[in-house]
């Protein structure tokens, strides 16, 4: 039988292990939404800080997403991929033991980073594996199981944070990142070093690492001026970066291939676009069900889980159709599905009827799940086998950045309308119009990202 070929079971076992590995993620990051409040009680933070915490993870994250995807495609992402575990299961551990908000911070960047190790080479290995008439299956499966750290983390985060406190979804996490780590170690019995004996270009992942960190500070600190000068001096950086990538040899971000490459180009940007459209809406529905509902956080989260939950039984179905029907339609489709569940969050008001807010959630699963898979195939089919590291890294930067643009948005909106001040019940409607104002915006945002979709060129031919 052909599931039975010793080359399937290495195959299924990688598949296995990487799943597993992109479930725990999604899933620390979904709980976390769910403990801002009690985080904020103990430390005595406001809206602003609370976003910080979610924040300086992904701001992390975004910086080494792809300088770590070229060094795994140069010096192996195996390596990359063990180690982005261990870094991630110390950090957690001493997450749980944090002292104070600052502390924390600092401790959600290290996070951060094993984060980038892992994400940035997870889904090289996976299209290193498997051929491509079977990616997109695998691929689907994959996103599936981060989907599924996203709907079971509120649930499950919610019954810890309420029972055993905020503290114990780190210790969870934690351990879990060390077993993973062991036996990744023993599953990925290979190397995959496409790129190997070329140079990494260490002045060019500098200068990008402080320009995305300049931008993203810079937008996060709006309308203060010190918010424009960041802003600026990323814009800045930025045109020498791109200056200098296009004169190296071996660039950490290959510019010609954004350039001749319409079909990677542009899922990228619909990946950036969506993501930047979604990602802050957990974040403002968590903070919308337990303050203006008066939900616990266990409640929440069953809540909440109603999106991930049929993104994650959505996207393997997703991947395997993207292998026979053009990315492109599955896709956008799912964008589409996505605008319409978007606009439908801006007509919600404190008295709004909890089936209509499940029913939205429910929705924008099934856009997210029709979306992501047959896009992740679009991209990692359209490029050569030593870049998928790069293509992986370049991908899971969209989504970062995307989600970080979300959350600047959303502390932005926060800033200018609630200030620092902590949201208690006398500013519940000032809330509910960041609220409104935030789905409104991001459902223009999502047009536009459709509009990219669209404009994808064919993977198959």
């Amino acid at each position: 039988m052909t599931g039975s070929h010793p080359l399937h079971l290495d195959r299924n076992a990688i598949l296995l292990t990487t799943s597993l590995s992109s479930f725990l993620n999604p899933f620390m990051a979904s709980s976390i939404v769910v403990a801002l409040p009690k985080m904020g009680d103990e430390f005595s933070l406001g809206a602003v800080m609370l976003g910080w915490v979610s924040t300086s993870f992904l701001l992390s994250a975004a910086v080494f997403l792809v300088p770590i995807g070229r060094l795994a495609d140069i010096y192996g992402r195996r390596k990359c991929f063990v180690w982005g575990l261990l870094v991630y299961a110390l950090a957690s551990l001493a997450c749980a033991v944090a002292p104070t908000a600052g502390v924390l911070l600092v401790l959600r960047l290290l996070q951060g980073l094993g984060s980038a190790m892992v994400f940035g080479t997870a889904m090289a290995i996976v299209t290193s594996v498997f051929p491509p008439g079977e990616r997109g299956r695998a691929i689907g499966l994959n996103i599936g199981a981060v989907y599924m750290g996203l709907s079971l983390g509120p649930v499950a985060g919610g019954f810890m944070v309420q029972n055993l406190g905020w503290r114990s979804l780190f210790y969870a996490s934690g351990g879990v990142s060390l077993l993973l780590s062991a036996a990744a170690w023993g599953t990925l019995k290979s190397e995959w070093a496409d790129a190997k004996g070329e140079r990494f270009d260490w002045p060019g992942s500098a200068a990008y690492a402080v320009m995305l960190t300049l931008i993203i500070l810079g937008f996060t600190s709006l309308p203060k001026m010190n918010g424009a000068w960041l802003l600026a001096g990323g814009l800045i950086l930025l045109a020498f970066f791109l200056a200098w990538e296009a004169r190296q040899e071996y660039p950490v971000v290959p510019i010609r291939m954004f350039m001749d490459n319409p079909l990677f180009t542009f899922s990228n940007l619909a990946a950036l676009i969506h993501y930047s459209a979604t990602a802050g809406a957990g974040f403002l529905l968590s903070l919308y069900l337990q303050y203006c509902k008066g939900f616990s956080p266990q409640h929440a989260g069953l809540v909440l889980g109603a999106q991930p939950l049929v993104m994650a039984l959505g996207s393997p179905l997703a991947g395997k159709i993207s292998d026979r029907v053009e990315p492109r339609l599955v896709a956008s489709s799912g964008m589409a599905l996505t605008v319409v569940s978007l606009f439908l969050f801006s007509l919600v008001h404190e008295s709004t009827p909890l089936p209509f807010i499940v029913a939205c959630l429910l929705l924008s699963g099934l856009g997210f799940a029709l979306f992501s898979s047959p896009n992740t195939n679009a991209v990692m089919g359209s490029v050569e086998r030593k870049f998928y590291g790069l293509a992986t890294g370049t991908l899971a930067t969209m989504r970062v950045t995307g989600q970080m643009a979300s959350m600047s948005l959303l502390m932005l909106l926060f800033a200018l309308m609630l200030g620092s001040a902590r949201i208690t019940p006398d500013l519940y409607p000032k809330f509910m119009v960041v609220m409104k104002t935030a789905f409104i915006c991001f459902t223009i945002l999502c047009v536009f990202g459709l509009m990219a979709s669209l404009a994808r060129g064919k993977l198959h031919d």
